[in-house]
């Protein structure tokens, strides 16, 4: 009885299966969807007649809908591998991982949604700063989106428009791939290390009451009550100063607040969560949005292109949540953000704002915490070593 499970087991592995469907008997084509299709018109140019067409449509119009497929979409068909060629399957790709299956072996006919199976693969890439974080990452040969990633994780910690020639990063993600050899996504940061200027920032993943957060090597959480800055990955033009030449006005006066250069139309994202308490045009700052965090913090977005949608006086906002987008509009000479920062009524400058970590580590978390940090860093520590010696 054992060699008959096995032997059935051994010759389960030979079968080649594409979308859940065994195609040894069955030959697989692929096309593309032109403009103008619609699911009737497709089965009716794959040999249906109108009446079948109609049917196949109505059976699958639960996975496929008509108003959602788009010229350049691709599906496949699997046929008989006789004299008949009958067509067994239909599968449309709905996305890169979602495909809407029609059996037409069965009657009635099933529609029903497959999933490819989606794999983790651990990496590990560092690198010495010496233009930006997006070429080195691109450089080492990994999704430059992991960027993006590392710029969230430490977004309360480095102000990522300050990183200097010379700052280095390592980084253990995990990155998401379909068929096993295509590349979807970057999944999770599983650990990093960051040194901006000279001093170290270390990221360590842990869930506690059911939330996952990151960490530093303390047990603090790297979530502060602020982001660093209101938008991503631009140049700074203009600093916190007392006596800054406006190149409108032609003469020196107070800039209290951020000047980010940035394309019109980047998204402004609010720095904390709060109210918004102002929404209006002002004759220096244009389009502006003021939002109070709470009885101490107030901060100021301006010459902006246009507000996001929905956004009103009064409305609560979420941090990172997006309220406006870069513009000009104002006293300006170019698209660009004025960003400030009110402490108690007094403006401060924003760049050396430092605020509390929001969700501290429970004690009782600690040691389970600890175990977590440690494995991380051995892996850091022993994957660089690997590489240092090849």
């Amino acid at each position: 009885m054992e060699e008959s499970v096995d032997s059935e087991w051994k010759d389960s592995l030979q079968h080649v299966y594409e979308y859940g469907i065994c195609i040894d008997s069955l030959n697989v084509e692929h096309f593309e969807i032109r403009n103008g299709d619609n699911p009737s018109i497709i089965f009716s140019r794959l040999g249906f007649s109108a009446l079948e067409a109609d049917s196949i449509s109505k059976a699958s119009a639960s996975v496929l809908d008509p108003t959602r497929i788009k010229a350049g979409m691709h599906y496949c068909t699997f046929t008989t591998r006789d004299s008949i060629a009958k067509i067994q399957y239909i599968a449309f790709a709905k996305t890169m991982t979602d495909y809407a299956v029609i059996n037409l072996s069965k009657r009635p006919i099933e529609a029903y949604i497959f999933n490819k199976p989606i794999t983790l693969k651990r990496k590990y890439v560092n690198g010495t700063i010496t233009s930006s974080l997006w070429n080195i990452i691109k450089q080492q040969g990994a999704d430059p989106l992991l960027a993006i990633k590392i710029a969230d994780v430490f977004a309360w910690q480095i102000d990522f428009f300050d990183v200097k020639e010379g700052d280095s990063f390592q980084v253990i993600y995990n990155e998401a791939y379909i068929d096993d050899t295509t590349a979807l996504s970057i999944s999770s940061i599983e650990g990093a290390l960051f040194t901006h200027q000279g001093k170290d920032y270390y990221a360590f993943p842990f869930t506690q009451d059911s939330t996952m957060e990151f960490f530093d090597i303390e047990g603090n959480s790297l979530r502060k009550a602020f982001l660093k800055a209101p938008l991503d990955f631009y140049r700074i033009t203009s600093r916190f100063t007392n006596a800054r030449f406006h190149p409108i006005l032609k003469r020196y006066r107070a800039h209290h607040g951020v000047d980010y250069a940035a394309p019109t139309g980047t998204p402004v994202r609010t720095i904390g969560d709060g109210s918004v308490i102002f929404k209006g045009y002002t004759n220096g700052g244009g389009h502006t949005i003021k939002i109070k965090h709470n009885s101490v913090y107030t901060t100021s977005y301006m010459h902006l292109s246009r507000y996001a949608k929905g956004l009103s006086v009064g409305q609560r906002v979420k941090q990172g949540e997006e309220i406006g987008y870069v513009g000009s509009t104002g006293l300006s000479t170019g698209p660009h953000l004025d960003f400030r920062v009110y402490k108690n009524g007094q403006p401060i400058n924003p760049l050396d704002m430092e605020a509390p970590p929001s969700e501290p580590l429970k004690p009782e978390l600690r040691d389970s915490f600890n175990i977590v940090k440690n494995r991380i860093i051995s892996e850091i520590d022993s994957i660089r070593s690997f590489k240092q010696t090849f």
